[in-house]
């Protein structure tokens, strides 16, 4: 008699424990590779909207587009890079249109600029991408925690400039920040929270028009960015050198120490 050849069911478990353990190693690899592929992405949103940030400023006498997106209201006479689109209250449709009318829509009239890939417009999310304090968002020169915190108001006002912060994704409406983002001059506390939106860090772009990942380097700087919900003012954390080189990144000179 013909005899079938055939799997035992020894055999069969013996293959799919084979493939659950290169599926184990595997899937690690292939989210890391996913994830830099999202990043990278990010990284050139914000180099886009840097440029548009700088063509901006060669089209108006070199003043820097108001930061603000209606949270300070402190620039009544200037249209804010996006208008106000972080009530929660808001429709999708609306937040659209607060791109839409925003000042810098008119220099580049691409909406998914303005948003991270790791967030889908499912979420009722659009913007995660906000501008630091000192670029025409909010000066603290009223704070007596904050001397030094000088809000420029034109370009050619930037120094070091290669070095300084524009644009970050922190989340933006519809997480921890509504207008700008900042941190203190000189105290070593984050006021608005780390983002941690990229591995242990994010993204940010520079006034020179380039766009760089921050990776934090204290557990201190992750464990407050990734507490839900987001906070804003964390204890002090002596000698954490994340807080340093942002207070740098948005304050420049005034924040290093002697």
């Amino acid at each position: 008699m013909d005899k079938r050849k055939a799997f035992t069911l020894i055999e069969l478990l013996v293959v799919i424990a084979i493939i659950a353990v290169l599926m184990a190693i595997l899937m690690p690899t292939l989210n890391r590779a996913k994830e830099q592929g999202k990043r990278a992405t990010c990284l050139n949103n914000l180099k886009q909207l840097t440029l548009t940030w700088i063509l901006y400023a060669d089209y108006n006498d070199d003043k820097l587009v108001n930061g603000d997106t209606g949270e300070y209201g402190i620039h009544s006479n200037e249209t804010p890079w996006v208008l106000r689109d972080w009530d929660r209250n808001m429709t999708l449709s609306q937040k659209r249109n607060a791109i839409l009318n925003g000042a810098l829509y008119a220099y580049c009239k691409t909406e998914k600029l303005y948003r991270c890939p790791t967030v889908r417009i499912q979420e009722q999310i659009l913007r995660t991408y906000s501008i630091v304090d000192s670029m025409n968002c909010k000066g603290w020169t009223d704070r007596a925690d904050m001397p030094g915190s000088r809000m420029l108001k034109r370009r050619l006002e930037i120094p070091e400039p290669a070095y300084r912060f524009v644009f970050l994704d922190d989340g933006g409406a519809g997480y921890a920040h509504m207008g700008g983002w900042t941190v203190y001059v000189r105290e070593e506390r984050w006021w608005d929270p780390p983002p941690i939106r990229h591995g242990d860090g994010t993204t940010f772009s520079y006034a020179d028009g380039h766009s760089d990942y921050v990776k934090w380097k204290d557990p201190r700087t992750i464990e407050f960015g990734k507490l839900v919900p987001p906070r804003a003012g964390s204890p002090v954390q002596a000698g954490n050198e994340d807080i340093h080189n942002a207070a740098v990144g948005v304050w420049g000179q005034a924040a290093r120490h002697n």
